[in-house]
């Protein structure tokens, strides 16, 4: 059992990323090319935008629709599990993320929006989609848009598709590609997010009963990015490690 007094993450067990979003144009657009990321979906996790420069849009597509929601300079822009959603690079867009479940969306919780061959297992969905940390970077630029261009392939079908069978296929699918790592997802959010709400509970309890004691046990923390530049799902990452367990 996690001990919620231990927990020294980011607030609510969140993680936090810069992003800046990828400019390259994309011929699955056809003659209207755009600029930017490789559209995915989250199964158990939220995430926010916090624009910090540039301009560009996420497009988004739900059991509700298709959107486009314009990002600037100070939009902050937020999505539930099951959306669907795309970055547009329109000049220099630059976002810091925010993950629910201590960073799962960048650690395991995205598929992208491959064709449907592509999905049919993990190890399958595995080559078409991974990039070796240990390649040379213009290969694993070069595999990040390989997989951006495969995901726009899928991507349009869903929204050109009529009906709800191709969406509901493709959750389907997702859904059975992340069914393995369901435990290791379970542990991960215990040790965070829900040991970070736990641990509010206890202070409440604590203070109700005229307990003060854990004020004397603050801390503050700071951390620089253990990584700069990944290739993710929509741009270069410079990543932070700040889900520190409970203990």
């Amino acid at each position: 059992m996690v001990s919620a007094e231990g927990f020294g993450g980011l607030p609510g067990g969140v993680a936090v990323s810069h992003l800046s979003v990828y400019d390259w144009p994309a011929e699955a657009d056809g003659d209207d090319r755009v600029c930017g990321g490789t559209p995915h979906m989250h199964l158990i996790c939220s995430e926010g935008y916090v624009v910090t420069g540039g301009r560009g849009a996420v497009q988004t597509l739900t059991a509700s629709g298709c959107e486009v929601t314009p990002l600037a300079a100070g939009t902050v822009a937020w999505f539930t599990p099951g959306t669907i959603h795309r970055l547009v690079n329109e000049g220099d867009l630059r976002i810091t993320v925010l993950m629910q479940n201590s960073g799962l969306p960048e650690a395991g919780d995205a598929v992208l929006t491959l064709p449907p061959q592509y999905l049919t297992d993990p190890e399958t969905y595995a080559a078409a989609t991974v990039i070796p940390a240990d390649a040379p970077e213009a290969e694993q630029e070069r595999i990040a848009r390989a997989r951006r261009d495969l995901a726009l392939e899928g991507y349009q079908a869903l929204r050109s598709a009529e009906g709800p069978e191709a969406l509901a296929a493709f959750h389907r699918a997702a859904a059975a590609l992340v069914r393995p790592r369901l435990a290791e997802w379970r542990e991960r959010w215990e040790r965070g997010a829900r040991a970070a709400a736990a641990a509010t509970g206890e202070q409440l309890d604590r203070l109700d009963r005229g307990d003060f004691s854990h004020l004397a046990d603050a801390a503050v923390r700071a951390e620089q990015p253990s990584a700069y530049g990944k290739f993710g799902m929509c741009g270069r990452l410079d990543v932070y490690d700040v889900h520190k367990e409970a203990v």
